[in-house]
């Protein structure tokens, strides 16, 4: 994700409201989130749905190492070659 602007990504609840459509072109167009505010203080973030859709897929890929490096650790990890056939053996049916 970008960073945001703060002069034009942080905006009131009611700009948004009336702009709505504009706002949003704008988050596309930027890929920057526009956090929205409400009696001064910070109450949504909105985000271009590819972008959301990147930080979903790179945190569950962060997740999945952190489980793995654990794993490791504990030495309950298996060798690289091993994995790698019992995966290809799966995939192949």
């Amino acid at each position: 994700m970008r960073t945001i602007n703060v002069e034009e990504d942080i905006r009131p609840l009611s700009e948004f409201r009336a702009d709505a459509a504009g706002l949003l072109a704008q988050v596309r167009r930027t890929k920057r989130a526009l956090v929205l505010t409400q009696r001064g203080h910070t109450s949504a973030v909105v985000l271009d749905a590819s972008e959301y859709q990147r930080l979903v897929d790179e945190l569950e890929l962060l997740r999945d190492i952190h489980t793995a490096t654990r794993e490791l650790e504990r030495g309950e990890g298996v060798p690289h070659r091993m994995a790698k056939s019992g995966a290809l053996a799966r995939l192949q049916g």
